[in-house]
């Protein structure tokens, strides 16, 4: 029995979900049966389940806790050949930040809620228990490693695993794509669509803004999704009865660009913030 067998039958009883890696990091292609995706390819995508063929032939999907598999003759040929083992953390129910570089590392230390580390040949893998949608480059030097992925097994690292936080959540957080090419500047205020304005006093607009620009000013990571969601959520409150002026609008980018966003970038969150809104 390899070595390799040995940790992934270690891991399997220790409730995850192991794998092996050929050189290069990348899982084993697909079996004899499964050649050119003649089983349809990766079958329990859509419930995130594992692959039921009689070898690893999908990756993350073949990831699987039964020791009968694992160590079956099928699985032999790539055990044998195996340069590491991985893991599939969402079915554990865990997400891996995956950093890159010691500035990834020094981002994470000043920004993200301790938990498990394991240190990894550039970087750390940052162990937080839940799931969530995987994502590569959430920011430089940042991979999320949760459903639909692996992640290389490097030991049981340090430290108390925590839940994972919001922060870590909005990392992967996308939003829309401009339909068009956006002014750098401030050219987007909103007039008013006739008609009397909702609020009843003055007061509750400046209260809106002024909660939006907190918002953005105390966000401690996810600047660029939170700077999306806070003109989202101004906008579907306070946008659609004229009464934001270009003073009102300006705060906000202000404030966004105080957190180190550019004018453009501020400019085509606002657009696309209306365009999702049908404004």
């Amino acid at each position: 029995m390899s070595e390799h067998l040995r940790t992934a039958l270690r891991l399997a009883t220790d409730g995850l979900l192991p794998l092996p890696l050929r050189r290069g990091k990348l899982p084993f292609g697909n079996c004899p049966s499964c050649a050119h995706n003649a089983c349809g390819g990766r079958p329990n995508m859509k419930s995130l389940g594992p692959c039921f063929c009689p070898r690893p032939c999908h990756g993350w999907a073949a990831a699987t806790t039964d020791p009968h598999v694992l160590a079956s003759p099928a699985w032999a040929t790539a055990w044998r050949q195996a340069a590491a083992v991985a893991y599939h953390p969402g079915g554990a129910g865990l997400t891996v930040v995956d950093l890159d570089d010691p500035a990834a590392v020094q981002w994470a230390r000043e920004t993200l809620p301790t938990t498990r580390t394991v240190t990894t040949t550039r970087g750390e893998h940052w162990i937080y228990q839940g799931t969530m949608p995987s994502s590569n480059g959430v920011r430089p030097g940042v991979d999320i490693k949760s459903l639909a992925a692996y992640a290389r097994w490097l030991g049981t690292g340090t430290g108390t695993m925590s839940p994972l936080p919001d922060s870590v959540r909005a990392l992967a957080v996308k939003e829309p794509a401009p339909a068009r090419r956006a002014p750098q500047s401030l050219t987007v205020p909103l007039r008013g669509h006739g008609g009397e304005c909702p609020h009843r006093t003055p007061t509750y607009l400046d209260r809106g803004v002024s909660m939006g620009v907190q918002r953005i000013t105390e966000a401690r990571s996810a600047v660029h999704a939170t700077v999306y969601r806070t003109f989202l959520a101004v906008l579907s409150t306070h946008g659609r009865c004229g009464c934001l002026t270009d003073a009102h609008v300006a705060r906000l980018f202000t404030a966004a660009q105080a957190k180190g966003e550019t004018a453009r970038h501020c400019t085509d969150a606002w657009t696309n913030a209306r365009t999702a809104l049908g404004m």
